[in-house]
């Protein structure tokens, strides 16, 4: 499957999240058995999810969540790799591996990845760029400054959108250097990675803004951050119309896609801002 298929420029793109580890923020468990991934389980929640609108899906092994520490790479493989060998089997939609080491994005790649998701830009593993352009799959390029154990300490941004887009634009660089055309590249500005309240909201409100800075498709992933708390009070699994707003905001304003946990309302969210931003576009013609 060609990579440059999950961002087509006529819709709105909707990436489910498969989270298979048992610490995830909003829904980590709720795959695992005992110790280890449920498979099965896994594979019907993929179901549901391109039933209820998700066009992709990404499978994560590693909770990213502010505070969470590092998983082995042997580990990590051992929870993605059959989810997607599952997935790979069963369903035709793209599938992307969210992880920041080579190893676990080669192994991913080889059981039926179509894309690598690093939520570090390249800033962990700089060795994962050259897994990608070998096996000629797709890249995209989280913002995210330290690490998730570290990245809510001393947040400080003089210029989001500007800094964003100019650390985003130097981890394109480095992937083309190693191999990735700039055709299977896209950008995450990692919203609740290492960001204030302020600046998660001005980059989902301007995120058309960042695409021009950087000139390469955006996916953004509010789904159920703690940011919303601040705004509409409630836990996690309470957040999915607040997540839905969050998106379609980001997407009148530019978005590519969003990455998500509720396909089903996000979809809808999704196809009313997708709509309204065409109409605002015909009003300027």
């Amino acid at each position: 499957m060609e990579p440059s298929a999950l961002f087509p420029r006529d819709r709105a793109t909707i990436v489910g999240v498969l989270n298979v580890t048992p610490d995830s923020f909003s829904d980590g468990g709720r795959l695992w058995r005992a110790t280890r991934v449920d498979v099965a389980a896994a594979v019907d929640a993929a179901a549901k999810l391109l039933a209820e609108g998700a066009h992709a899906l990404d499978v994560g092994g590693e909770s990213t969540r502010p505070g969470a520490l590092e998983v082995p790479a042997s580990e990590e493989s051992a929870r993605v790799v059959p989810v997607i060998e599952a997935l790979a089997k069963r369903f035709d939609a793209p599938l992307s591996v969210d992880t920041r080491k080579a190893v676990v994005a080669e192994a991913a790649l080889q059981a039926g990845a179509h894309w690598v998701n690093d939520v570090s830009g390249l800033a962990h593993d700089p060795a994962l760029a050259a897994v990608v352009a070998r096996a000629g799959a797709g890249l995209i390029l989280g913002h995210l400054r330290g690490t998730p154990e570290t990245m809510q300490q001393q947040v400080h941004f003089t210029d989001v959108l500007r800094e964003v887009a100019d650390e985003l634009s130097a981890s394109a660089r480095a992937a083309e250097a190693a191999g990735v055309p700039r055709a299977r590249l896209a950008v995450d500005p990692g919203i609740g990675f290492g960001k204030q309240l302020e600046h998660n909201l001005a980059l989902l409100a301007r995120a058309g803004e960042l695409r021009a800075q950087v000139g390469l498709p955006v996916l953004v992933g509010p789904s159920r951050k703690s940011f919303l708390a601040k705004l509409v009070p409630g836990e996690a699994s309470e957040r999915d119309a607040a997540s839905g707003a969050a998106c379609a905001v980001a997407v009148f304003a530019g978005a590519d896609a969003v990455r998500v946990h509720d396909a089903a309302g996000a979809a809808r969210a999704v196809a009313v801002a997708f709509a309204l931003r065409g109409a605002r576009a015909e009003g300027r013609a």
